[in-house]
């Protein structure tokens, strides 16, 4: 991986204020894709520490500047822990700006792919990203507290406007 995606990929920061500052003057939106209830795939449930057949909070956006996607995100929690945070309420609001404002979230480890995004494509959204990331946010303690995995893909129209190398 070149030294200019290792800077977008490894980074623990927000994102939202990232992709804000990158895009100039660019307006950046949050485009809620989809949000609801549903099972969450095999590998997010494991990630997770829950059973596959679990309900749990999934939603998808895209991030976007100028109406353009430059990172398509899918975040899942589990159902139990979701009361009283809030996050269905989100709508077209930064779940990063959300996040990053919880006093105590602990940010887990990062996972880095180069397969395209398993979710974007079915919302009408091109799937063709060059590198993806996820981890899992913590907070608070384990009685009322919350796990959110939280993965994001970024797009080749994000590389091509920035100037970044393919892969």
């Amino acid at each position: 991986m070149s030294t200019s995606w290792w800077q977008w990929v490894a980074s623990t920061d927000s994102l939202t204020a990232r992709l804000m500052a990158a895009g100039g003057e660019k307006q950046f939106r949050v485009r809620l894709l989809c949000q609801g209830v549903g099972w969450p795939r095999q590998d997010e449930a494991r990630a997770l520490g829950i059973a596959p057949k679990r309900y749990a909070w999934l939603r998808e956006v895209a991030l976007c500047l100028d109406n353009t996607p430059w990172v398509v995100a899918r975040s899942v929690a589990p159902l139990m822990q979701v009361k009283g945070h809030r996050l269905e309420g989100l709508g077209e609001r930064s779940l990063g700006n959300w996040l990053f404002r919880q006093p105590g979230v602990v940010r887990g480890p990062l996972e880095i792919t180069s397969q395209p995004p398993p979710f974007a494509s079915v919302k009408g959204i091109d799937n063709s990203c060059t590198w993806g990331r996820r981890s899992v946010f913590h907070h608070g303690c384990q009685q009322g507290g919350l796990s959110l995995l939280v993965q994001e893909y970024f797009s080749c129209a994000m590389a091509d406007e920035l100037g970044l190398p393919s892969r």
